[in-house]
C-alpha cells in the first residue's frame, strides 16, 4: 500500500475531495503524462488512466490534468482507470505558450518550491533566473536558485555579484553530482511531502541532480557531448518521483524561452527590489521612465541601483502587462461568445 501522505495528500486536499460529486470513487497524483494517457499514484499503486470525453474536450489545454494535479478517477482491469474529476488546482507553475498571445501552458501543480536550476558554463543567465522567479513568487511557490556544476572552474565572487539582489530574497545554492556534501545540503532543504519542480535550460543536469538526490538511478541521463563540453537534453516529458523519507520531485524537459504568464505587472516591482525606491517617487502613479521626482530613476543614475536589474524589470512589465491585457480581452471575447450561446438556446427553447 502507498501512503499518499508522502506524496503531499493533506487535510485540505480530503475535504475538496468530500466537495466533489465524485467523492467515493479513488483519488490520486499524477506522476507522468503522456499526452492523452495519465500515471497516477494511488493508495493501491499506479494506474494508466484516460479522461472522459466531458473533460477531454469541456477543457482548454492548460486546463487538462498536468503533473501534480490530484484527480479522481473509476479503476477498472488491472492497474488502469477512467479519470472523471480533478481537484481544484494550487500553485500551479505555469508559462506563457510559445508563439501565443495569452495562451498558458501548465508545468506543474500543488507545487511547494521551484529549483531554478543553472549550470556554472554558458548557461548562466541572470534575466532567466530573473523571470522564473516573477513567476514562481507569483502563484505563491517558493522559488530556489541552484547553480550546478560547481566541480567547473568559475568566478564565484563575480558570480555572487551579479545575483546579489536575488540572493537577498532567496536561498542559493553551488551544487555538483560530484560533491557530495553540496547535495546533501540540497537534500536537507526539502521537507518530507514538500513538492519541488526542476526548472531550467537543456544539459544543466537536472534530472543528474534528481538521480543524486534520490541516491539512485530514477531518471535517465545523458553523457557530455564531447562537440560541446555541456550534457545532453534528456528529459522530454515532467516526470514525479518520490526521495526516500523526504519530498517529492518533479524533474521537467528544458525550456529555451519561459514566457511570462502574470496577471499582475506591479508584483514584478516587489521582486526586483523596485519598491523599496518607488515608495519615494513624487507621483504615486509613477512608471518609472521619464517621470519628475522619480526616486527609481534617481537610484539608477546614482548607482544604488543596477542599471541592468532596472532594464530587465522595464522589459518583464512590458511583457507581463501585454499578457495580462490580452488575457482580459481573450476573457472578455469567451463572456461574449458564451452570453451570446445562452441567448440562442433560450430562443429555440421559446419556439
Amino acid at each position: 500500500m502507498i501512503h499518499l501522505n508522502n506524496y503531499g495528500w493533506n487535510d485540505k486536499l480530503s475535504q475538496l475531495k468530500q466537495e466533489s460529486t465524485y467523492n467515493a470513487l479513488t483519488h490520486g497524483r499524477i506522476s507522468i503524462v503522456h499526452r492523452t494517457c495519465y500515471e497516477v499514484v494511488s493508495e493501491n499503486g499506479l494506474f494508466q488512466c484516460e479522461l472522459t470525453g466531458n473533460m477531454m474536450y469541456g477543457k482548454s489545454d492548460f486546463e487538462l490534468p498536468c503533473t501534480g494535479d490530484w484527480v479522481l478517477f473509476q479503476p477498472f482491469d488491472e492497474h488502469k482507470g477512467i479519470i472523471v474529476d480533478m481537484l481544484p488546482r494550487e500553485r500551479t507553475l505555469y508559462r506563457k505558450k510559445n508563439g501565443t498571445v495569452a495562451d498558458k501552458q501548465t508545468i506543474a501543480s500543488y507545487v511547494d518550491k521551484a529549483f531554478i536550476v543553472q549550470s556554472l558554463d554558458d548557461n548562466f543567465n541572470v534575466r532567466r533566473a530573473e523571470r522564473f522567479m516573477v513567476q514562481m513568487q507569483e502563484e505563491h511557490i517558493n522559488p530556489v536558485l541552484v547553480f550546478n556544476k560547481a566541480d567547473l572552474r568559475f568566478d564565484k565572487q563575480k558570480v555572487e555579484e551579479q545575483i546579489r539582489h536575488i540572493a537577498r530574497q532567496i536561498p542559493v545554492f553551488f551544487t555538483s553530482i560530484h560533491q557530495s556534501q553540496t547535495i546533501l545540503q540540497l537534500r536537507e532543504s526539502i521537507s518530507a511531502g514538500e513538492t519541488v519542480v526542476f526548472v531550467g535550460s537543456s544539459g544543466v543536469g537536472k534530472s543528474s541532480l534528481v538521480n543524486a538526490l534520490c541516491e539512485k538511478s530514477v531518471l535517465l541521463t545523458s553523457d557530455i557531448s564531447l562537440s560541446t563540453g555541456k550534457g545532453r537534453h534528456t528529459s522530454t516529458r515532467r516526470e514525479m518521483v518520490l526521495m526516500d523519507g523526504s519530498g517529492v520531485l518533479i524533474d521537467t524537459p528544458g525550456v529555451r524561452e519561459f514566457g511570462l504568464a502574470i496577471d499582475d505587472p506591479d508584483s514584478l516591482a516587489e521582486v526586483l527590489e523596485i519598491s523599496d525606491y518607488a515608495a519615494s517617487c513624487h507621483f504615486k502613479d509613477c512608471k518609472h521612465i521619464n517621470e519628475p521626482g522619480c526616486a527609481v530613476l534617481e537610484a539608477v543614475s546614482s548607482g544604488v541601483l543596477d542599471r541592468k536589474v532596472y532594464e530587465s524589470y522595464l522589459k518583464l512589465r512590458r511583457e507581463a502587462w501585454h499578457f495580462s491585457t490580452s488575457e482580459h480581452e481573450k476573457r472578455k471575447r469567451d463572456k461574449s461568445f458564451s452570453k451570446l450561446v445562452d441567448e440562442v438556446k433560450k430562443r429555440k427553447a421559446n419556439r
